[in-house]
């Protein structure tokens, strides 16, 4: 309905009329939180006169300005988004050529296009020497083919601020590109973006990691390339709505790490990391418990992932916020370790529930392990949880469709507290060859089912303190 079409409801449809300028932009004063929106806010304008041949009443009068204050609006919901607008980081002075610092260029692009209202930063090819930069509101930072970010070797490039690290909050460098607290933002290919290793190697305090949002949510990557040295590639922490598609990472360390996230979809990504390919954290000790946030609801979904060092996913170690409802589908693992390790210790308690996996293919290594009791790093120092709460949940694990080829060991997972048993574990479906098979403990809840390994040296199947069904038939 349009205002004339309002008028004539009202009884006025016979006045002459003249609307010299109406323009409505929704997206001024209330965003669509059903996709991104990256437009530059319009100025909201309405010179309406019109000409009456007669006089109405108040009442009239009145429900005209109501009619078209609704209209008005209704059209700021539910009319058509602005148009994109798009910010070059060589209009700000950016050179592109390796040399010379761009990051001041590179801040005032992103910065232009946040403060009006959010759109499109444009990279085109080159090579851009950049420190530190952060991204703003509704902001997407988009890579031209051959255009290539590389880390500045300056520490003075990379203020010192508050960072998650390895599952508490201390001092550490600002990631290479950094967001907080803002939403629709995203980076988008398929240009490549390095981090600088000497830059990220420090641990104490943390050094430089390449992506990292902090407290964001509707994040967007998609199609480029990530490289990265002696420290963590990508790091969202405390987002949500978070997509990760289609992107290449190769590093000393891990690829993905999600720390206390929710409703994440890591899809169609290639990571060839030193340690885990894609890790799933939720904070440490009691520093993590008191926060409470846990990660929850994440798919990894048709990625090839190979762990040089460590696993292709890794749960934990830090799990003390909880980790639930992960879902691992159509991937290749390879890993000097296992594809799936599910890990934890006493003294950091939380829930890890709900973890399954389908469709995958072990390409090397061994398939799963589960430590609930003595896994994970300790570079720092722990603040443990205290006593029986200090000791980690684990429940309803769920694996099946799973093809190993010449795997190491197909399922450790004896590292379970008997205080805590795991509750619950489904393994169905498995087949092909492996050296070691399955040594399993403190579960309860267990389902073995249609398992057809061979290549076994030794006992295929030891338990101890296990109760389930499909097991007996493993027995010597």
């Amino acid at each position: 309905m349009n205002v004339i079409a309002a008028l004539a409801n009202l009884g006025i449809g016979r006045a002459r009329h003249s609307v010299r300028a109406v323009v409505v932009n929704r997206d001024a004063f209330i965003g669509n939180s059903s996709q991104r929106w990256t437009g530059q806010p319009a100025i909201g304008i309405a010179n309406v006169m019109f000409d009456y041949k007669r006089k109405f009443s108040s009442l009239k009068w009145t429900l005209l300005a109501t009619a078209f204050l609704a209209l008005f609006v209704t059209g700021c919901i539910t009319g058509q988004r602005a148009h994109n607008y798009f910010y070059s980081v060589r209009t700000f002075g950016a050179v592109g050529d390796g040399v010379h610092s761009d990051t001041v260029a590179f801040q005032k692009a992103l910065d232009a296009c946040a403060i009006a209202g959010g759109g499109e930063v444009l990279v085109p090819a080159g090579k851009y020497l950049i420190g530190s930069v952060q991204l703003g509101d509704r902001t997407i930072l988009r890579l031209a083919p051959d255009s290539v970010i590389i880390g500045s070797a300056d520490t003075n490039d990379y203020p010192m601020l508050d960072v998650r690290w390895e599952g508490r909050w201390q001092p550490g460098r600002r990631a290479l590109i950094y967001a907080a607290n803002v939403d629709h933002t995203g980076i988008i290919g398929p240009g490549r973006i390095g981090g600088n290793a000497a830059m990220a190697a420090p641990q104490n305090p943390r050094g430089s990691v390449v992506l990292e949002p902090v407290n964001c949510n509707d994040v967007r990557w998609e199609g480029f390339t990530v490289t990265q040295g002696g420290n963590w590639a990508t790091h969202p922490t405390y987002c949500s709505d978070v997509v990760i598609k289609n992107l290449k990472i190769t590093g000393n360390r891990d690829g993905i790490d999600i720390d206390s996230c929710k409703n994440v979809r890591i899809e169609g990504c290639d990571i060839d990391a030193g340690d885990d390919c894609i890790s799933l954290k939720s904070g440490r000790g009691l520093n993590g418990a008191r926060i409470g946030k846990p990660t929850e609801a994440v798919t990894i979904t048709g990625c090839t992932l190979t762990g040089r060092h460590f696993a292709g996913i890794g749960i934990g170690s830090e799990t003390s916020g909880g980790i639930r409802n992960v879902r691992i589908e159509h991937c290749k693992l390879t890993s000097r370790t296992f594809g799936v390790y599910i890990k934890t210790r006493i003294g950091r308690g939380g829930v890890i529930e709900n973890i399954s996996g389908s469709d995958l293919d072990i390409l090397g290594g061994g398939f799963l392990k589960i430590n609930l009791v003595g896994a994970g790093n300790l570079n720092t120092s722990d603040d443990p949880v205290e006593g029986r709460a200090g000791i980690p949940v684990g429940r309803n694990f769920c694996f099946t469709d799973v093809r190993v080829t010449n795997g190491a060991r197909l399922v450790d997972a004896k590292d379970i507290s008997p205080e805590k048993p795991l509750a619950g574990l489904l393994l169905a479906n498995l087949s092909g060859n492996c050296t070691n098979g399955m040594t399993l403990a403190n579960i309860t809840g267990l389902k073995l089912r249609d398992i057809h390994i061979s290549g076994i040296s030794g006992k295929f199947l030891t338990v101890t303190n296990v109760q389930g069904t499909g097991f007996n038939e493993f027995k010597p």
